[in-house]
């Protein structure tokens, strides 16, 4: 019975892998626009994969590494193609080095998630930068970049975020999950988010998702500073936002 259940999530888990597929035939053909929208549409299925996953009970080991399978395809090889196809193909020999590392990264970051993340882990968040949060940030920025000025541009930063996204992808910065109830304040804040990111996206996918998907990769970076910060100085994250904002204790003086 639970193979049967095991079949619902299965079908999207393989919808992604077909996105990735079309993508990759779409950047062979020269069509950039269309690549980016089988890579974000197999990011909506690789989404759902895990939600009917945990409804109808059919998570099995097998369908963990065929989704892996399906990702490394979608979102690791699939961009690398698009983003050398009508960027890096320019820089020669460097270009397909670039593109290799970023998928070489995406696989690593899979293997370690499968194989080495705890169950408490994970119930923390994402240990490095998921690689669909990864593919995500390139392809967006190709859409925002046609949209904005019809070509892509800024060469250089394209390079410094496939460079980015492939350190972060085999980091050990924690990246927050999808809110799984509204029970705490943290939870109804990633809900928030979450919700003002998806209309705007309804609204203007080319120009909005790109800015909110850079916010979600500098927000792991820059909690990972934070407690940094909190580590060297040994305050607790309460009264080190107390001294933020001007309220930490003043020692008393001889004449108070």
């Amino acid at each position: 019975m639970r193979n049967i259940r095991g079949i619902f999530p299965g079908m999207f888990t393989v919808g992604n892998l077909f996105c990735g597929f079309l993508s990759i035939l779409a950047s062979m053909d020269g069509e950039a626009l269309p690549a980016c929208r089988f890579i974000l549409l197999g990011f909506f299925l690789d989404g759902l994969d895990g939600i009917v996953a945990r409804v109808s009970r059919g998570a099995t080991r097998f369908g963990v590494e065929l989704d892996s399978l399906a990702d490394i395809v979608t979102f690791g090889l699939a961009p690398a193609i698009l983003v050398y196809s009508f960027q890096l193909k320019a820089l020669g020999r460097w270009g397909w080095v670039l593109g290799f590392v970023f998928v070489m990264c995406g696989a690593f970051r899979l293997a370690r998630y499968n194989l080495g993340a705890s169950s408490q882990a994970r119930r923390n968040g994402f240990e490095g930068l998921p690689i669909p949060a990864a593919a995500s940030l390139l392809v967006s920025y190709v859409m925002f970049s046609y949209d904005i000025w019809g070509d892509l541009h800024f060469v250089k930063f394209q390079i410094i975020m496939i460079i980015a996204t492939s350190g972060l992808m085999v980091s050990s910065i924690m990246y927050e999950d999808r809110p799984t109830s509204l029970r705490t304040a943290k939870d109804r804040l990633k809900f928030l988010f979450l919700f003002v990111a998806a209309i705007a996206a309804m609204i203007d996918l080319h120009r909005t998702f790109f800015p909110a998907v850079l916010l979600y990769v500098v927000a792991g970076v820059a909690r990972e500073i934070y407690e940094l910060i909190l580590a060297g100085t040994g305050r607790s994250d309460r009264e080190l936002s107390n001294v933020f904002i001007g309220r930490g204790k003043k020692e008393k003086t001889p004449f108070e």
